[in-house]
């Protein structure tokens, strides 16, 4: 594929959609018909993780081209520890010529800071709007709090909420404040399906009487749960929601995605409305999944596919020669691979240290070395005593993941037991798999300088913190926030 000239540029994400909420994966009945147009228009890769599924550190990797063990931002950091406004994705576009702004989540830190981005409109000024235009309806007045697993509904009309508010700012900015004599690029991040989980009407009750999904339970799941993961979904007490309100749960979540889905098509009408549209490169990801009851957990964080695995699909200007569409990849992406590839698509020249693949190298045929593995973790390696939950690694056909503390290990069959509902890693038939995998982790981990190695140069082991359950459950964080709160957490 070739450029005739620099395409403008939409990046749009949502916050916490899984990879099955689009097709061929989707429920029948989930309506995402814009969606649905860039991928029959476009190039959807159906190996796309999150390399560290939680929300900053994903977008720390979109704007810096680099995987997170560099950034070194493994959790919800403040962004500012260790990025810039240089060598960015945004100042990289500027430098190509572009003007550039964001709207919507970004959950950089401090809350203001733009990375290098021209314009900045975040939810923080809705509920500024919101509290002084004078309307006795106000958002987010239901008490849910933003990582709380129980449906609700909006407390405002559909045109008030923070989606349609998001998609107003976006349509303005292609219809009214850009300079229409320079390309654009605009990062479009909506904060939802991410709870609270409260849908307007007609998104509400849109699937409320539709044949749910039911949770999938592993094997692993009941009594061999790795104690970082079981930790988690006890302190949340994500395990003992009932089954009749996660029904609800997935349904309201069902319900904002239609809503987002249906407030992409009023951007895509504005880009119409300029014929600009078709010659627009749009590339449509998520920051990370959901686990949504899946194995008795909510949430993210870890590697199985309901949390780590999204969306990813590029659409390519229709004016480009030999423009590919209308395909579906396995090739492993992940979210470092967009700064290269959208600096590509400007002419202009990408960073030494950007980390990601140039996902036009790839299509054409010109990537020298394709990678073979992402790997993921979460924790904390800025703090005085730096740890991690745990270490993944995948090659699409195969995952391992190995939890420091007890220790224990998980490795899955993705082609044979996709959903993951069998941990095969001590299997002997799998062995050799195994060792491959773990070996390529202990390679990459030593490259990096081995902190997370035993002096016998294998993964880290540690004991048991041995809190009780009962310790763990007067422990949740349900994110408790009103509409005041200082950081880009309100969803």
């Amino acid at each position: 594929m070739t450029m005739q000239k620099q395409p403008n540029i939409i990046l749009i994400t949502t916050d916490q959609q899984r990879f099955d909420t689009l097709p061929p994966y989707a429920p029948s009945f989930l309506r995402t018909p814009h969606i649905n147009h860039l991928m029959r228009d476009g190039v959807t890769f159906d190996k796309a993780y999150s390399c560290s599924p939680i929300c900053v550190a994903a977008r720390a990797s979109i704007i810096t081209g680099k995987f997170p063990r560099t950034t070194k931002i493994l959790a919800n950091q403040n962004t500012s520890l260790t990025i810039g406004h240089k060598n960015t994705l945004p100042s990289c576009l500027r430098e190509c010529g572009y003007q550039t702004a964001a709207i919507g989540k970004m959950h950089f830190g401090p809350e203001r800071v733009r990375h290098g981005f021209d314009e900045m409109i975040i939810p923080s000024d809705y509920y500024i709007e919101m509290n002084k235009n004078g309307y006795p309806l106000k958002p987010m007045q239901h008490g849910l709090g933003q990582n709380e697993l129980y449906p609700g509904m909006a407390t405002v009309p559909e045109n008030m909420t923070l989606t349609n508010w998001i998609a107003n700012q976006c349509v303005s900015y292609i219809r009214d404040r850009r300079d229409p004599s320079l390309p654009f690029f605009l990062w479009c991040s909506f904060s939802k399906p991410h709870p609270p989980l409260d849908p307007p009407e007609p998104y509400y009750s849109m699937y409320r009487n539709c044949p749910i999904p039911k949770p999938i339970f592993g094997d692993w799941s009941e009594n061999d749960v790795p104690i970082p993961m079981k930790r988690h979904r006890e302190s949340w007490s994500e395990d003992i929601i009932p089954p009749e309100i996660i029904r609800e749960a997935r349904a309201a979540y069902y319900g904002l995605i239609t809503q987002i889905d249906y407030n992409i098509g009023r951007i895509f009408a504005a880009l119409q409305d300029f014929k600009m549209f078709n010659e627009t490169l749009i590339i449509f990801t998520s920051d990370h999944g959901d686990f949504l009851g899946d194995h008795h957990t909510g949430s993210k964080q870890f590697f199985h596919d309901p949390s780590a695995r999204i969306p990813f699909i590029i659409r390519f200007p229709k004016s480009w020669q030999n423009r590919r569409f209308g395909e579906r990849l396995d090739h492993l992406v992940t979210h470092a691979d967009i700064m290269p590839t959208l600096i590509a698509a400007a002419g202009g020249k990408i960073p030494e240290d950007c980390e990601g693949e140039n996902i036009i190298d790839y299509l054409n045929g010109k990537l020298k070395n394709p990678r073979k593995y992402l790997e993921a973790t979460i924790g904390d390696v800025l703090c005085e005593k730096p740890y991690v939950n745990y270490l993944g690694i995948t090659d699409g056909t195969f995952k391992y993941i190995w939890y420091p503390e007890g220790p224990s290990e998980q490795l899955f069959d993705l082609k044979n037991d996709p959903k993951e509902l069998k941990n095969i890693a001590k299997l002997k038939k799998y062995s050799e798999t195994k060792k491959v995998l773990k070996s390529e982790l202990i390679r990459r981990e030593k490259a990096r300088g081995g902190l997370f190695l035993s002096s016998d140069g294998n993964l880290i082991a540690l004991p048991p913190l041995n809190d009780s359950e009962k310790e763990r459950r007067s422990k949740p964080w349900p994110g408790y926030h009103t509409e005041y709160f200082q950081v880009d957490v309100r969803h």
